[in-house]
């Protein structure tokens, strides 16, 4: 008798932290998180409306908890929700250590609520694809996809793991908004089972998440601790560490110059004429401006490469 799990809950300073921890039974790995400052950064960032911001904090969260199941410290997990909603696609990117950064097509989405009161992310996120994508320094990267089930993100995550990588998988995230659009509390938890995980384990964790009230309504008085002891309720566990998580953006003027020497002479030489550029990079929104003299020094990089 062997189920695959496959559900989710949405509820709803930059730094976050994680936790990690395992079934004293070998049956699971858990990794719960507070990531209320990265999601608010993340709207400070780039203006987001409230759905917006939900739709963005839980990919960003997502993303976080499976960027830190990675081994190594070059590893890099890019999450990208291309659905047909009003918010369109949804890029975000984890290192090893569940540092992420983000960014919606359309951050200004503004749509009803439902009429059960909440926001309407997946009507943001629409029907489509999930890809994740896993960077582990081979040739080739790790390219999953599989179909956007709800747009709401947990479910999508669950199911992407459950159908692509055949890991029964517990998905929960939220996001909550206040009045003002800050972001009152934000998390998440996944809970993986692995190779010949106990009957008697998998019932306890479907019973306790089907008891369990959302998850931003546990954030708002809980620590993501105490929130693990509530999904693992009945289970032997250890956690075995913790960190500290932010929203970090990995770019630099260097990495824009690679950009603009990727252009090509013509491209370049249409800027010297217009006078400079002006790149914004679009996790950050930090601006790098050049000038016709900085474009035409790259442009002498572009041409001593050749001639040597």
């Amino acid at each position: 008798r062997r189920r695959h799990i496959i559900f989710a809950k949405n509820g709803d300073d930059n730094m976050s932290y994680i936790i990690r921890a395992m079934t004293r039974d070998g049956s699971a790995r858990a990794v719960v998180m507070d990531s209320r400052d990265i999601v608010e950064r993340a709207r400070e960032i780039h203006g987001t409306t409230p759905t917006a911001t939900a739709a963005l904090g839980r990919t960003l969260t997502a993303a976080s908890l499976m960027g830190c199941l990675m081994g190594n410290k070059d590893d890099l997990l890019t999450l990208r929700f291309k659905g047909d909603g009003n918010g369109g696609s949804i890029v975000v990117s984890s290192d090893y250590l569940g540092n992420v950064r983000g960014f919606i097509q359309h951050p200004d989405v503004d749509l009803p609520l439902k009429t059960n009161g909440k926001l309407d992310v997946a009507g943001c996120v629409g029907k489509g694809l999930l890809y994740v994508l896993r960077d582990t320094g081979e040739k080739e990267p790790y390219i999953g996809i599989s179909d956007i089930t709800s747009g709401e993100i947990a479910e999508d995550i669950a199911a992407y793991y459950a159908k692509s990588e055949q890991i029964p998988t517990l998905c929960a995230l939220g996001v909550l908004v206040g009045v003002d659009y800050s972001v009152e509390t934000a998390g998440g938890v996944l809970i993986q089972l692995l190779p010949n995980a106990d009957e008697g384990t998998i019932d306890i964790l479907e019973k306790n998440a089907a008891e369990l009230p959302p998850l931003t309504a546990m954030l708002k008085t809980m620590k993501p601790e105490e929130v693990l002891a509530q999904y693992l309720k009945g289970i032997e566990f250890d956690i075995f560490d913790s960190m500290d998580c932010s929203y970090v953006c990995t770019c630099s003027r260097e990495r824009t110059e690679a950009a603009l020497v990727s252009l090509g002479k013509k491209e370049l030489d249409e800027l010297i004429a217009d006078g400079g550029a002006e790149l914004s990079c679009q996790f950050c929104d930090k601006k790098y401006k050049f000038s016709a003299s900085d474009l035409r020094g790259l442009l002498n990089k572009i041409e001593n490469t050749k001639e040597g």
